[in-house]
């Protein structure tokens, strides 16, 4: 059973990377380039060149890997290279969905839970 419950970081790599490379070839990018733990509960996001297609990596006593191609248009990628993005859950959702990111100021805050008694 898929536990995204648990996640407490999405990391996304603003490099394209070539994505025929699968869990232990995206795990070695984890750990060098990023240099960042790949066994905690954390999602790790890759894009192709031509934007079109992205994997995530996902560790969860044991390793997922998730891959979405889309068959028109494209991802809205970040241009900076060479950075890693700690983005929010939702923001994944929404780049997933064809949506832009504002990484350098975000305009909105994140929505607190109200607690009704």
């Amino acid at each position: 059973m898929i536990n995204l419950d648990k996640i407490t970081n999405v990391y996304l790599s603003s490099n394209f990377t070539d994505l025929r490379k699968a869990i232990d070839g995206l795990s070695i990018i984890v750990e060098t380039e990023f240099e960042l733990d790949l066994f905690e509960p954390s999602l790790f996001i890759f894009c192709n060149k031509a934007k079109n297609k992205i994997k995530i990596l996902h560790f969860d006593n044991g390793f997922w890997l998730y891959y979405r191609r889309l068959e028109q248009g494209k991802f809205k990628w970040p241009t900076k290279e060479n950075e890693v993005y700690n983005i929010s859950f939702d923001e994944l959702k929404w780049l997933i969905n064809g949506h832009e990111l504002r990484l350098k100021e975000r305009k909105f805050k994140d929505i607190k839970k109200l607690e009704f008694y």
